[in-house]
Parts: structure tokens; sequence; C-alpha cells
């Protein structure tokens, strides 16, 4: 009972989070969209800070899901690297609507932590910017992509703009257009002309 209550608020705080944005939610509105006292939310997670890095922390989670189902089931080493845009499809299909990225959401609402300071809700944006580049960088090197640092750079920025395009409502089927830029500098990064759609 109490796990259900507990991913009841989490659900309301994601949708409110980012569809309206973080700044104008306040606790009260996401207890009553969940259906609890606001007492309850305080006592489940203690502060807005801490709601908000656990609607973030399973984001991350269901999202690196996504992300290994999508390369388990690519049958080349370019697919596997192409699989990025195939979880962000599948990923955007089952989870709570949003407006664009939860993570890039949360960073531009949120000012980075001064030198020497510490903030756990923006810690969890900086692990998963490192784990998709990483994740990129391996991707690349396993499909001979030459500078398989810069394969996953430019990849990041396709994947960021994609969910830039997705908050301007332009242009239309931006994951699309994105694997298929992808594709192209894949091949181009391996020296090898594009093969048939992966």
């Amino acid at each position: 009972m109490a796990e259900d209550t507990r991913t009841r608020i989490i659900d309301a705080a994601e949708t409110l989070f980012f569809q309206e944005g973080i700044a104008v939610t306040g606790v009260d509105r996401v207890a009553a969209t969940a259906g609890v006292a606001i007492v309850t939310l305080y006592k489940h997670f203690g502060s807005k800070d801490n709601l908000l890095r656990e609607v973030l922390s399973r984001r991350l989670e269901n999202w690196t899901r996504h992300w290994d189902e999508a390369i388990a089931a690519a049958t080349s080493p370019e697919g596997r690297l192409l699989a990025v845009f195939d979880a962000t499809n599948s990923f955007r299909a089952s989870a709570a609507p949003t407006q664009w990225c939860c993570f890039l959401a949360t960073a531009s609402e949120r000012p980075a932590p001064e030198k020497g300071q510490t903030d756990p809700v923006f810690e969890l944006i900086r692990q998963d910017t490192q784990m998709i580049n990483e994740r990129l960088s391996r991707l690349a090197r396993e499909a001979q992509c030459q500078d398989p640092g810069a394969t996953a750079a430019v990849l990041l920025l396709l994947y960021n703009g994609v969910f830039s395009s997705l908050l301007r409502g332009a242009p239309s089927e931006p994951i699309a257009h994105a694997r298929n830029a992808a594709r192209s500098i894949i091949a181009s990064h391996a020296g090898q002309l594009p093969p048939a759609q992966l």
C-alpha cells in the first residue's frame, strides 16, 4: 500500500514537472494530483528536491532498460549504435508524456552547482550525460568508427536535437530524421557507404 502511494506521487510529479514546469509546480499540487495529503508526500520524500531526484532516477532506470533492449535486438554493430534512436521511440511510447527530455528540462531550470558544491539532482543529470557518452563511444568503437569519440559526440548532438525538435514541434518525426542522419555519419566515420536500412 505504501509502495502504491509512493508510485502515485512519483507519477503525479513526473507528469506535472515535465508538462508544466518544475519551478511552477508546488508540492501541494503534486499531492492533490496524487490524491494524498501533503504530509504524506513529505513522509515519503522529505522535500521537493528529493521527489525530483526520485522521478529522474526512475526515468534514468527505465530509459536504460529500453536502450539495453534495443541494443540486444540489433543485428549488427551499426544497428547497435543506431539503437539509441530506436530506444528513444520505444521509451517515449511507454513513458508518461512530457514536453521533451526530463534531464534537459531539469538542467534548463536548475543552475549547475558552483565549484565545490554538490547537488544530488544535478548529479543525476551528470550521470545521464556520462552514460550516454560512454555507451555511444563504446558502440562506435565496436562499429569500427575511425574516431569513436567524435562519432559519439555527433550522435549526442543529434539525440539532443531530437528532444529540442519535440519541444519546438518541428520538424515532424525528428527521431526518424536523426536516425537517418546518424546512419550517414556512422558510414562516413567508418569509411564506407551506407548499407541498406539497418
